[in-house]
């Protein structure tokens, strides 16, 4: 469909609708991306430094909306596409659809349904982990166990692992780690404990950090990241109940530290700043980690606890919103708190360009943030829908993309 400049352009009968008020230009592919969960260095950090200072429809703009089943998985953004997934009918989708208009391109999906815990079921049994992508292949984690690469230009499917079978258990709460590729690898938590895989074929490299298989260890909540640590680059991963640093070659660990969690509720992504990992818990604590020559030592700790918000660390502030709903900012110099808020919502994704904070909450408020460590200093906030959701936002290049409970957004900030 072609648009000119100020067209209003509804696609109801397609399942697409979008009001589109953009120029032809500001709708020609550009090169940004968002290809893993939190964005390119997993920490959701971008080098974006012009944010406008407002949030209103004159400055940021619906492109188009698309209707999808449930997901709580985050978007992935390439030049061209964007990337969802979804739970339906028993099965699990990936659906690629055009960057600039939101038509559909292709669409894939498997067997994929299962019955979390009775006290989760508040939070749904559908589709949880961010898909990771090279731009060529994109990896996505069903909630069975189920780990498929699919070729990003025609959605063929190049191979999957079904971690359910080959380890003959399936994750009480479903997969939620979103895998991370390096060079030719991929690693995934899964089937039991932590997995190297050739990310061209699908083979196990080899496999780490095994559990017992029981509702209490088995099925890792939070992402891993790589960072260099201790002098070693190295895979920092966090399972149900301990932090540990990996040896990328040959998987063994380096060092370990037991994070005390509520029903092993350790959650967040790893953090590094000044060569020590900081990492909060729902039941626990927040602190920072120094390594040195395998050993794991505190160096600050406090009684604040993070629930399923991974913090973002501006300078050498950490912003995190809390398991008790408040946004807090915490000087990492000291672990002090330099402020906590009143309460803003269960759960915040959030972006930094490195001066300003965007965050979305599950009821589908965005809010922009100014960094500022004297007091919370909210610039603009906006109602974008009336749909929950917990997927992470995507931020590429002028593009937000949205994945609520029920739908695709793309919104643009030009």
């Amino acid at each position: 469909m072609k648009l000119s400049a100020l067209s209003l352009a509804v696609f109801c009968s397609t399942g697409i609708c979008a009001i589109n008020a953009l120029s032809p230009s500001s709708l020609a592919e550009d090169s940004s991306q968002w290809l893993s969960w939190r964005g390119p260095n997993r920490d959701s950090l971008i080098d974006n430094p012009t944010w406008p200072e407002t949030l209103d429809e004159d400055h940021l703009k619906m492109v188009w909306s698309v209707p999808f089943g449930d997901s709580y998985s985050g978007p992935i953004i390439t030049p061209s596409s964007v990337f969802t997934t979804e739970t339906a009918g028993g099965n699990e989708r990936v659906t690629c659809v055009d960057r600039r208009t939101g038509e559909t391109r292709w669409n894939r999906e498997w067997k994929g349904s299962m019955s979390v815990p009775f006290f989760a079921a508040r939070n749904g049994s559908w589709i949880r982990a961010t898909p990771v992508s090279d731009g060529e292949t994109i990896y996505v984690g069903g909630i069975r166990d189920v780990l498929v690469a699919l070729n990003c230009q025609n959605g063929e499917e190049k191979w999957r692992v079904d971690f359910g079978t080959k380890f003959d258990k399936v994750p009480d709460f479903g997969m939620v780690c979103s895998p991370i590729i390096d060079g030719d690898f991929l690693y995934i938590q899964a089937g039991k404990g932590l997995h190297k895989l050739n990310k061209a074929t699908g083979e196990i490299v080899w496999s780490a950090l095994g559990d017992d298989g029981s509702m209490m260890s088995s099925g890792a909540f939070s992402s891993p990241v790589i960072a260099n640590v201790d002098g070693k680059r190295q895979l920092l991963v966090q399972t149900r109940t301990y932090l540990a640093g990996v040896d990328l070659d040959s998987g063994s660990k380096l060092w370990s530290y037991e994070v005390a969690a509520f029903r092993g509720m350790n959650i967040l992504t790893p953090t590094v700043w000044n060569g020590g990992i900081f990492t909060s818990s729902y039941g626990g604590r927040s602190l920072l980690l120094d390594v040195k020559s395998g050993a794991s030592t505190t160096r600050w700790d406090n009684k604040l606890e993070g629930y399923m918000s991974s913090p973002i660390v501006i300078d050498h502030y950490l912003y995190m919103h809390l398991r008790n709903k408040r946004f807090a900012c915490i000087d990492l110099q000291t672990g002090k708190e330099a402020w906590v808020t009143r309460p803003y919502g269960e759960y915040w994704s959030m972006v930094s360009n490195g001066k300003e904070i965007l965050a979305l909450d599950q009821t589908g408020k965005l809010r922009l943030i100014a960094h500022n460590p004297l007091e919370f200093t909210l610039l603009s906030e906006r109602k974008l829908t009336d749909e929950e959701s917990w997927g992470h936002i995507a931020v590429a290049g002028s593009s937000i993309a949205v994945r609520t409970q029920k739908s695709l957004q793309l919104y643009d900030w030009k």
